[in-house]
């Protein structure tokens, strides 16, 4: 249970709300190219708004070291035109400057302070340890016990980042009730639901580039019977071929220079513990020379190429098993679908989600972008705002800031 912002009177109040509105960004101009993030904060800033709170947001782009590490008055300035109203933009963040702004904010009143990743104590590598990861010892840092006096009430609306254990996302929880905005609230009660009750038949569709974090899924999901079936695309299911004996050739090798030599025994662990429960493609396309070529996988064959797709065979297969779904979640392309040569398996994934008669969620900003080509984005009834964030809750891992929440619920809650 959490706090939401249903349960709170926010008329007059004054409220630090933490958002992910990391977008990419043209590094010339600083022009933001792809505003879905921040349109994505709209609900629950306008709620908040027009409840008379006032608004004051925290929010990052980038991190240090990026060429895309830039300040945010351009995110001031969308946030502006998909609001339809004006927010101040402040190039301060604890300073004389940024509370003077928010001593003198009026009822409504929108406020987006600078990059809280401008200040060292938000990036410390040590911060994401869950010995750091309590608000009493990030509200002890400088930033946070300077912000806190000018707070009735913090609430946490990037779920993108709820992974993350950073001043800004569990400090200000030490010293007031930290509540969920909408987006947070949407994604931790969709998610949860597919985990704990979700309608059966439920197939899970893992593929992309990380398989770590997907072979994660796949052990909680399987174990915790959330998924009946799992099919497997990319580098995910490679890895599952190659545990079932099939040569891959450079694959392989391509595999092993990730680091992910060990996940090749663990996939073989579960094939043998899950029989039936894992598919893996029975044909893939290569890439030859820029040009796609589909084979047949056959064990004692060699692939000498790049596999850069699932081929139409493993397409049409998978398409009768996710149809059937009553629950359909996928995370990961199926290839590299930034080529038009290989994003067939992609887009045969996605339609044949849209077509299925279940309920349907996807995550990742990959897979989120390639539905957006595909022109099914509008036909899925939930895309996860969140990365990291979605494939660790999906593998059963406690996120830091879902955990100061639950916390938070605990002791300010409704009696």
């Amino acid at each position: 249970m959490f706090l939401t912002i249903d349960d709170l009177d926010f008329k007059g109040k004054r409220v630090a709300l933490r958002v992910d509105i990391n977008s990419p960004i043209d590094v010339s101009s600083y022009r933001i190219l792809e505003d879905t993030r921040i349109r994505a904060c709209k609900d629950t800033i306008e709620e908040l708004s027009s409840q008379g709170a006032k608004v004051v947001i925290l929010a990052h782009q980038s991190r240090p070291g990026k060429k895309d590490f830039t300040p945010l008055h351009s995110h001031a300035q969308r946030l502006s035109q998909v609001l339809g109203r004006d927010v101040e933009y402040v190039d301060d963040l604890f300073g004389s400057h940024a509370l003077s702004t928010i001593g003198r904010m009026g009822e409504g009143d929108i406020v987006l302070l600078e990059n809280v990743r401008f200040y060292s104590e938000e990036v410390m590598k040590d911060w994401d340890s869950w010995d750091n990861s309590t608000p009493e010892r990030q509200g002890k840092t400088f930033m946070i016990k300077k912000l806190y006096p000018y707070f009735d009430y913090f609430i946490n609306d990037a779920f993108a980042a709820a992974h993350r254990a950073q001043p800004s996302l569990v400090g200000l929880a030490y010293y007031m009730p930290a509540v969920a905005g909408r987006i947070m609230e949407r994604e931790i009660k969709v998610l949860s639901k597919i985990l704990e009750d979700p309608d059966k038949p439920s197939i899970y569709v893992l593929g992309g580039a990380k398989a770590d974090d997907s072979i994660e899924v796949i052990k909680n999901v399987l174990k915790n019977n959330s998924a009946d079936k799992v099919l497997t695309t990319g580098i995910v299911a490679n890895i599952f071929l190659i545990a079932k004996g099939y040569d891959l050739g450079p694959n392989r090798d391509i595999i092993l220079d990730m680091g992910y030599a060990h996940l090749i025994e663990v996939a073989r662990d579960l094939l043998d513990s899950y029989r039936g429960r894992i598919e893996v493609p029975v044909d893939v396309a290569l890439n030859i020379d820029g040009e796609r070529r589909e084979v047949k996988l056959k064990r004692g064959e060699r692939i000498n190429y790049p596999i850069h797709d699932i081929g139409s065979e493993t397409i049409e297969y998978y398409d009768s098993i996710i149809r059937e779904g009553r629950t359909v979640v996928a995370n990961g392309p199926a290839g590299v679908f930034e080529n038009k040569n290989f994003l067939k398996g992609t887009e045969g994934i996605l339609k044949s989600i849209v077509r299925s008669k279940g309920f349907k969620v996807i995550g990742g900003g990959h897979l989120s972008a390639a539905a957006s080509i595909v022109g099914v984005a509008d036909r899925i009834d939930h895309i996860s705002t969140g990365g990291g964030a979605c494939i660790q809750f999906l593998a059963g891992k406690k996120l830091p800031v879902i955990e100061v929440l639950k916390k938070s619920y605990r002791k300010y809650g409704v009696k």
